[in-house]
């Protein structure tokens, strides 16, 4: 294990990864529906000062403003030739921020998925989004990431063809499922589906679990489903600063910084060695949370009620595992935000 990442992992209990990327960039001026990939060439200073504010703020792991980076997405922009330039000056930038850092930081190369779903449901097919993946790849690796970090992945086909783009790519990496759908993906993947799927992966992750999704309480009851499998890989948690309310035309996440702390601190305690944020996260977030993690005691591993006692209630009575299910919704409590 020689790579950045797993060294980091050999050296530490828990390592911290960033927030948003697409709710920072909004803040600074991104319109909605403008691809966040083009700042990369266009706003390089706004894209500096999205990843210096996650290492500012105590990230051991940030990713790249690549989320979007590859043929099928930019098509949508008339770009699709651009996805290995775009994600090359997403991880150049994310260098010149990483090694002036004073300290190790790991740069990840987001990988989203191609927004088309695969054969046999869809009509992508398993070579194209290989290839898809392999372009973005060779991307992210020429411009200086030290891990591929595929995310916000709802179908078995589609990880499995990230994984072999990124084996033709040469390059470690690490990938997430977005659990949003009571418990399961929205192509029906559970968590201990996951777990044997990455378990079966010829090219294995350093590292796999859950971003995004719905509420903190629900990533938490994921990673604890997770850790119910017995597995002995590190398991990532990046679960969303609350729930999005609509609000002056504007999405705005509810989760304060208090909130994200309680969060992040569960989702060590629940078995996560990774741990950061995803959408409304942001760098008051992260503060909070590195404190919470580098202050209270590890502690024994949250019950079900526990979880909804902090962080409030699941958005599903089960987790899409038959035999794990949630306390009833009347007996939930308060949910601090």
């Amino acid at each position: 294990m020689t790579n950045a990442l797993s060294r980091l992992l050999e050296s530490k209990d828990w390592l911290m990864a960033d927030g948003a990327t697409g709710n920072n960039l909004f803040n600074m001026g991104l319109a909605a529906g403008d691809p966040p990939e083009f700042w990369n060439a266009t706003e390089t200073d706004k894209i500096r000062t999205l990843y210096r504010g996650a290492v500012e703020s105590g990230s051991d792991i940030f990713l790249t403003n690549s989320f979007g980076a590859n043929a099928s997405r930019l098509k949508l922009h008339n770009a699709q030739n651009r996805a290995y330039e775009l994600s090359c000056l997403a991880a150049q930038i994310a260098r010149e921020i990483a090694d002036v850092a004073g300290r190790s930081v790991v740069v990840a190369g987001s990988v989203g998925p191609m927004g088309e779903i695969m054969e046999p449901v869809g009509t992508l097919r398993h070579a194209s989004a290989v290839e898809m993946f392999h372009e973005t790849a060779e991307g992210l690796k020429a411009g200086g990431a030290d891990v591929l970090w595929v995310e916000t992945i709802w179908a078995p086909e589609e990880f499995r063809a990230a994984a072999e783009g990124f084996k033709l790519a040469g390059m470690p990496w690490c990938g997430t499922m977005s659990f949003d759908t009571a418990g399961r993906t929205m192509m029906g993947v559970n968590s201990s589906d996951m777990v044997q799927m990455v378990g079966a992966i010829e090219n294995a992750p350093l590292a796999f679990g859950a971003n995004c999704g719905t509420g903190a309480s629900d990533i938490l009851r994921t990673v604890l489903g997770f850790v119910a499998q017995g597995t002995e890989m590190p398991i990532i948690a990046k679960g969303n600063a609350g729930i999005p309310k609509y609000h002056d035309g504007h999405v705005h996440y509810d989760g304060t910084p208090e909130l994200m702390a309680d969060y992040a601190v569960m989702a060590r305690d629940c078995g996560a060695r990774i741990i950061g944020g995803c959408c409304g996260t942001m760098p008051d977030h992260l503060r909070a949370m590195r404190a919470a993690l580098e202050t209270r005691s590890k502690g024994e591993r949250p019950t079900l009620e526990q979880i909804v006692a902090t962080l409030g209630p699941f958005s599903s009575d089960n987790d899409g595992n038959e035999y794990d299910t949630a306390p009833r919704r009347e007996g939930r409590r308060r949910r601090r935000t």
